[in-house]
């Protein structure tokens, strides 16, 4: 009898016990998360639960108090200077505001990270008009950030950020302040760089409706900690009163505002 062989899973981010406090307020309190390849992982929760603070140690915007990050296999949080370059070049970030140069046009906008890293200027060119298409956006290069919508300027946030060719992309409350077309947009865009560049996701996200039509899984922040982990149907089959609350977003309910 033949046996059919399955592929691995990989785990392309391993989270364990992260801990961080600000001024005596714990915000994160031991947080184990594994993310694998190629995957969307929704991280979601309740404002303040410390979701953007996970991603913010994730490039090294904060250094943990206690507990490990593992990229590819390679620690980071206790990595030296070379390591942390080498494991950062595999990330790219989409900010909740885009985090867009005012001053520079979003030509110069989408080839910032390619003109630093030392690509010649006619690859450049190539590459960004390829992103700017990938977004739906060709044609906009000499516009500069002042002269198009917020959702636009978010879809040149990640032609920005995928330009760099990352394995990982971190997605900071993508469809905060844009209109449901536009969210909807970005969530088609977030599961086109999974299934055409096999890119691997982190989208920390408040928006339920976002979460259910792109994550391949779920994580849930609670008092610091991840309650739940699991697929979009299991946290809609789950009957733990908060994540019941919350999913439903109800008022009433184990936790109030």
């Amino acid at each position: 009898m033949s046996s059919v062989q399955v592929r691995p899973v990989k785990v392309t981010i391993q989270i364990e016990d992260l801990r961080k406090s600000f001024a005596g307020k714990t915000v994160l309190a031991g947080v184990d998360l594994g993310v694998y390849e190629g995957e969307v992982l929704c991280v979601i929760g309740r404002s303040g639960s410390g979701k953007s603070v996970i991603l913010k140690h994730l490039i090294g915007l904060l250094v943990p108090d206690a507990g490990t990050i593992h990229i590819d296999g390679v620690e980071f949080t206790g990595a030296d200077e070379r390591e942390r370059r080498a494991a950062l070049t595999k990330i790219g970030v989409l900010f909740q505001g885009a985090a867009l140069f005012d001053s520079m046009n979003i030509f110069d906008n989408v080839a910032f990270g390619l003109r630093r890293r030392g690509t010649p200027e006619d690859e450049t060119s190539r590459i960004v008009g390829e992103m700017l298409e990938l977004v739906g956006l060709r044609g906009i290069d000499e516009r500069m950030p002042s002269e198009i919508s917020g959702g636009m300027q978010k879809r040149v946030g990640l032609a920005r950020a995928v330009a760099m060719k990352p394995e990982i992309i971190l997605y900071d409350e993508p469809t905060t302040g844009v209109d449901p077309i536009t969210a909807g947009a970005v969530n088609r865009l977030i599961l086109k760089m999974r299934d055409t560049l096999g890119v691997t996701s982190v989208v920390v996200t408040h928006d339920m409706e976002s979460a259910w039509h792109i994550a391949d899984r779920v994580a849930m922040l609670l008092d610091g900690r991840i309650a739940f982990a699991g697929t979009p149907d299991e946290l809609k089959a789950s009957e733990d009163p908060f994540i019941r609350q919350f999913i439903e977003g109800r008022a009433d309910g184990p936790r109030v505002a």
